[in-house]
């Protein structure tokens, strides 16, 4: 496939995930009357609908990775050409931020606007570690064995993570800049983006080195 085809598709694929997450996100504050719970839970089920549909949408164009961890470990692990990677790196942190923008707009908020929300601290930390960490072992497990399946069980897991790590599961570092420049439900402030992304690297390379012994890709394919 064309590599501006593919990028193309990173880019509205990652901008459509993330106008998801934050408006829906802005939605659900203004509906929820105060319930972070409620509000939560509506963020977390309009996130899963949309990664659905968007992994359905692009993932025979560009693999929908809409990730630059699952990007980085998917080049690590042979799957993808590195030449290619800064390309959809690029297209990524692009389309997060543009979908950043959308949500605002949609809302009529500013465009961009630093986040004041804290999320800082070592189980916040470690909280990335492991819904990273998971993510890559869905995506590894399911693509070797059931590839078929991977829109589902990704948006399954990122539900279910939602709600069992304390860092609702950013799991994406180029999720995690563009919310940083939001301050609404799903923001992250800015002084805490860096220990979320070296968490979320770390994650998916662990996963990636087990899951290359656990569930290699040439018996995957057999």
């Amino acid at each position: 496939m064309n590599l501006a085809r593919r990028m193309t598709a990173e880019a509205i694929g990652t901008a459509m995930l993330l106008a998801a997450v934050v408006g829906s996100g802005i939605m659900a504050d203004q509906l929820a009357g105060g319930n972070v719970a409620i509000a939560l839970l509506a963020n977390t089920l309009a996130t899963a609908g949309a990664l659905i549909a968007l992994i359905l949408t692009f993932g025979h164009v560009s693999g929908a990775h809409f990730n630059p961890a699952v990007t980085l470990a998917d080049a690590v692990a042979g799957g993808m050409e590195w030449r290619a990677v800064p390309g959809y790196l690029a297209a990524q942190f692009a389309g997060a931020f543009a979908g950043v923008a959308a949500a605002h707009l949609m809302f009529g908020e500013p465009v961009f606007q630093a986040s004041r929300h804290v999320r800082s601290g070592s189980a916040q930390m470690f909280s990335e570690f492991v819904a990273t960490f998971g993510l890559l072992a869905v995506i590894w497990g399911c693509s070797r064995r059931r590839p078929e399946a991977v829109p589902y069980a990704v948006a399954a897991y990122i539900t279910g993570a939602y709600w069992f790590t304390a860092s609702t599961s950013f799991a994406n570092p180029a999720v995690t800049l563009a919310r940083s420049m939001t301050d609404t439900f799903s923001g992250i402030r800015p002084v805490d983006v860096p220990g979320f992304i070296a968490a979320q690297l770390a994650g998916a390379a662990v996963a990636t080195v087990l899951f290359g012994w656990l569930v290699p890709a040439q018996e995957g394919k057999a």
